[in-house]
């Protein structure tokens, strides 16, 4: 672990408070992965860096520490997070949620952080579905728990066993099983982030989920409560 980072890009994952007026605070770097941070005196009243430490912000921060957990030293902002807000914004939360709970400490993902950074410029002035698709493949494909579609036949109907992490072709479909059945032409589509098909982007998104639910392991994601709340307003 280094002992002092002068400067390096981040965005804020999360925060909560830590003893009186500090705050611990989760960062994806580009070079070091997830890092906690105490940020001293950030719920002081007039704290200045409680303006800079904002979600999708992009920010450069420096810390220092001997321990996993740091004490950062540097925090600006080199932008801001455009108008995200209503679904964006939930899915911009949901993103958050999943490197939290999903990434190890200082185990470096400086592709996922590309891919973060195009998701939340994305969730701006695209449609969201597409890019939130593409983060999760590509989330799901760093953390090494990609399912081969190389050898995925088109006219083939395919079973998906969440808990051993395989395809099987299958014959013979049973009504149990069917949130477990996909279209071969449909895994082709998501392997080539191809989702401009209605039908395929319902596939996707089943697909996704099916596979973080399985690395979530039971963790419970707040932002997928609040987007149920606002389908249901």
């Amino acid at each position: 672990m280094n002992y002092r980072v002068e400067r390096q890009a981040a965005y804020v994952l999360h925060t909560r408070p830590y003893r009186d007026t500090s705050a611990l605070v989760d960062l994806l770097t580009l070079e070091y992965g997830r890092v906690s941070v105490v940020s001293r005196g950030l719920r002081r009243p007039g704290s200045k860096t409680r303006g800079v430490l904002q979600p999708f912000v992009p920010l450069q921060v420096g810390w220092q520490g001997r321990n996993d957990l740091k004490t950062l030293t540097l925090a600006e902002s080199t932008g801001y997070n455009g108008l995200l807000k209503g679904k964006a914004l939930i899915c911009a939360l949901y993103a958050n949620e999943l490197l939290h709970k999903l990434l190890t400490v200082f185990d470096p993902q400086p592709k996922l952080f590309v891919y973060y950074q195009f998701l939340i410029s994305a969730l701006i002035d695209a449609d969201i579905e597409i890019p939130l698709r593409i983060f999760e493949r590509q989330l799901i494909t760093e953390l090494g728990y990609a399912v081969d579609l190389t050898q995925i036949e088109a006219s083939a109907i395919y079973y998906y066993d969440s808990e051993q992490k395989l395809l099987t072709s299958v014959a013979v479909l049973q009504e149990r099983h069917k949130s477990s059945y996909f279209h071969g032409h449909h895994l082709l589509a998501i392997a080539n982030d191809d989702y401009f098909d209605t039908a395929i982007r319902r596939s996707a998104k089943r697909f996704m989920r099916m596979q973080i639910d399985s690395l979530l392991d039971g963790k419970v994601l707040n932002s997928r409560d609040l987007l149920q709340s606002k389908k249901h307003n």
